[in-house]
């Protein structure tokens, strides 16, 4: 799998990482620099009270998030996205001249009025950016993108935080104000180099009415319930996050009893965090969407949120252990997050893309405000920071669970992915062969009880199968197949109607450019040879003439899972092979359907298999 850093240096995904970088740090840099001048010199800039100037800034930048994110994203969707990105970055040097005349002349008023004008840049900005990424990447390489620009988001924000800080305390306003504006210029200047960007919808009729817009942009999300979902998730993220990043000054200070350089290594820390497991999904997803991470991600989201509570108890607490939950905590929110908007990327419907990311991005600030006033009273209530950790952690498990339980495929696809990941290491050859698009059937031997969960892991697109009846009701693994859509299936001396229906599934699935895969044995092996390929398969193809795959799976005999114990699964110590064994799936190029013959195609399968059971 070659590495997503390649991607940075291809001029597709380059320009635009570098754009959204600089922009991110731009933001965080003039917003920081502002914050610690109107809250050291209240009575100077603006007299808004000490304690509360970093609340009122915040709100203000978030502002145009709500007004103005149903309008962004009609604009995204409507015009050339290379042409919206420089349109932003060039009303973003007007905002940083305006804000460069506000510091050197010492108008707080302008200030907060750019404030709100960068809200709304990153407003405009935000829609296009991320409904850009799918139409220049292909699905196999939307994880490690989203991957980088959120690693490039929190690094820069990193960068721009601490260098606001350092610019107020050891320069002037005059070189405050030329920082912002030089990296404004640069910005502008990568935005020069993004490719053009077709737009999905030139024909679309601007809805000015914000509200009705993102109403209607959370129904069309909503036809796909892993989307719509995956909206409220990242979402929840943010109502997540975002107070224990406003958490961080008065946590310091209250809690830990540090000072500013304490709360800037808490920011670093968090942002690395972020970053290390942004990066990450790439690897641990196998280059596809594996939202099989983000019930992963709020585990550990959730286990470091109630440790960091435990640590930071008492009069005295453990600092390495709390920087690690941090890093932990933050680590694994990129776990979650990258997933799913790699998922809204490739599911939701092009033309509609960038308007339900813009109505993301108003959830987000909704959900935001919430996590604000939710604080707010529970700290009034007598809560300490520590205890607001505590319910936050609860908080998630009890949010993830129900989304959990409203969409199984989440819930599927981690006991999917955790399979091949901590019990067994999984090798892949040939899975090029399966079509990103379009219909076909794969054939496969079967060789244990697990054999469709180590193929779904494996394959770059969803797949229904077709199974035994009496296997697919095996319990625990039948939530697996009932949420997979598999499709039960019967001799027909058993029960002629079931059969009848599982073949009438298989047609309407092709139909449907689904991938179809069946078990030509008609049951798991006992001796770990192939038994004779039944003539299903002739069926199939016959009303539906399809490409036919020949898969192999190997190195699963003898496994807990399989009926190597005299005939019998899941008997004896589920690790007398050792730890993580070794297993195998490779494809064979695609057999046209006049020759998918069940002689023919259990010959192919023998050959991939070898002498490897």
């Amino acid at each position: 799998m070659a590495s997503q850093f390649r991607l940075l240096g291809q001029r597709r995904f380059a320009p635009l990482f570098w754009t959204q970088f600089l922009g991110a740090g731009n933001d965080n840099l003039f917003k920081f620099a502002f914050t610690l001048l109107a809250t050291y010199s209240a009575a100077e800039w603006g007299g808004v009270p000490s304690s509360t100037a970093g609340f009122v800034i915040g709100a203000i930048f978030i502002a145009p998030f709500l007004l103005f994110s149903a309008t962004a994203g009609q604009l995204a969707d409507k015009f050339d996205k290379g042409r919206v990105i420089r349109g932003v970055k060039t009303f973003e040097i007007v905002v940083m001249a305006l804000a460069a005349g506000g510091f050197v002349a010492r108008v707080p008023m302008l200030l907060y009025t750019c404030v709100f004008l960068m809200g709304l840049h990153s407003t405009l900005f935000g829609p296009v950016k991320y409904a850009y990424l799918p139409q220049h990447l292909r699905d196999d390489e939307l994880t490690g993108g989203n991957g980088l620009v959120e690693m490039g988001t929190f690094c820069a924000i990193l960068l721009g935080t601490i260098g606001g800080g350092l610019l107020v305390e050891h320069g002037s306003l005059f070189v405050v104000s030329a920082a912002c504006l030089g990296i404004a210029v640069v910005g502008r200047i990568a935005a020069h180099y993004v490719p053009a960007s077709p737009p999905m919808e030139p024909g679309l009729r601007i809805e000015w009415n914000a509200f009705a817009e993102t109403m209607r942009n959370l129904r069309t999300a909503a036809r796909d319930r892993a989307v719509f979902n995956a909206l409220l998730g990242i979402s929840w993220l943010w109502f997540f996050g975002s107070t224990f990043l406003t958490s961080f000054t008065p946590f310091t200070r209250d809690v830990l009893h540090g000072d500013e350089g304490m709360v800037t290594m808490l920011l670093a820390t968090f942002s690395i965090g972020i970053a290390l497991g942004s990066l990450a999904c790439e690897r641990l997803s196998g280059g596809k969407i594996e939202i099989g991470l983000v019930p992963f991600g709020s585990i550990g989201m959730t286990v470091f949120a109630v440790d960091l509570w435990l640590a930071s108890r008492g009069a005295q607490p453990h600092m390495g252990r709390v920087m690690a939950d941090l890093f932990l905590l933050a680590m694994f929110a990129g776990f979650y997050s990258v997933p799913l908007y790699a998922l809204i990327q490739a599911r939701a419907q092009p033309g509609h893309r960038a308007r339900i990311v813009a109505a993301n991005n108003i959830l987000n600030a909704l959900f935001m405000i919430a996590a604000s006033l939710m604080a707010s009273a529970l700290l009034g209530a007598g809560l300490t920071l520590p205890q607001l950790f505590l319910v936050l952690g609860l908080m998630n498990a009890a949010v993830a669970a129900y989304i959990y339980l409203l969409v199984p495929e989440f819930l599927m696809r981690f006991i999917c992915w955790v399979l091949v990941h901590t019990v067994y290491r999984l090798e892949k050859r040939g899975l090029q062969n399966i079509p990103e698009s379009g219909p076909a059937v794969l054939v496969c031997n079967h060789v244990s009880f697990v054999d469709p969960l180590v193929i779904l892991a494996a394959s770059p697109r969803p797949i229904r199968f077709v199974m035994d009846h009496r296997i697919f009701a095996t319990p625990v693994l039948s939530f697996v197949f009932r949420t997979g859509k598999a499709i039960p299936i019967a001799p027909a001396k058993e029960d002629p109607k079931l059969l009848d229906a599982a073949f009438d599934e298989v047609a309407r699935a092709l139909e449907q450019g689904e991938l179809v895969a069946i078990f030509p044995e008609g049951r798991i092996t006992d001796t770990g040879e192939l038994y004779p390929f039944r003539p299903g398969i002739r069926r199939i193809v016959e009303r539906t003439p399809v490409p036919v795959i020949p898969l192999a799976l190997k190195g699963l005999w003898g496994s807990f899972f399989s009926r190597s114990s005299g005939g019998r699964a899941m008997r004896g110590f589920p690790l007398r092979r050792g730890l993580f064994p070794r297993i195998a799936l490779e494809a064979a190029t695609a057999l046209p359907p006049g020759q998918a013959t069940p002689e023919s195609l259990q010959a192919s399968v023998l050959m991939l298999r070898g002498e490897w059971r």
